[in-house]
């Protein structure tokens, strides 16, 4: 067997259909968490249309590039040539850890630093952390639904699966 993992070729071992599915899954989703949570920012209120519009796009990139950097750097620690049947659980676990610790992170550069951006009244500010609880649920519940697609955890998607596949 020349490198091939799988004897059985059922999406939900295809590691390589498992990462692409969690990457445009994760894409599409900041992407509209992004300006779902725009009414957060001063932006909101002082920018143009087009400012708001460039910020949540550039924003999405910038998420995209996060994904990637904290999905692999999971799967370089923690996964095994099994992944996706084995360490499913410790790569999302691995990967919420580095992207909420990057989120945390760049909200107090970004906000308290640089000055790049800041919250309106209207954001819930976790306490102690002073981030914003959007982008750090953000960090929580993207993953987590991109992850759980992505491996057919989602019942439907598990369904679908079985259906699919005889």
């Amino acid at each position: 067997m020349k490198g091939v993992p799988f004897t059985d070729v059922g999406e939900s071992r295809d590691w390589l259909g498992a990462l692409r599915r969690y990457f445009v899954f994760s894409a599409i989703a900041h992407l509209i968490w992004e300006f779902a949570h725009m009414p957060l920012y001063t932006i909101w209120l002082t920018g143009t249309l087009g400012e708001i519009v460039f910020a949540a796009v550039h924003c999405t990139g910038g998420d995209i590039l996060i994904t990637l950097s904290t999905f692999f750097l999971a799967l370089l620690l923690l996964g095994r040539p099994t992944w996706p049947q084995t360490q499913a659980p410790r790569v999302l676990l691995a990967a919420l850890v580095f992207g909420l610790g990057y989120t945390i992170f760049s909200e107090w550069l970004n906000i308290e630093i640089r000055e790049a951006w800041a919250y309106r009244d209207l954001m819930p500010v976790i306490p102690v952390i002073d981030a914003g609880l959007s982008p750090v649920l953000q960090w929580v519940v993207i993953p987590t639904a991109a992850y759980s697609y992505a491996l057919g955890w989602w019942p439907w998607r598990q369904r679908t699966l079985e259906a699919s596949h005889g």
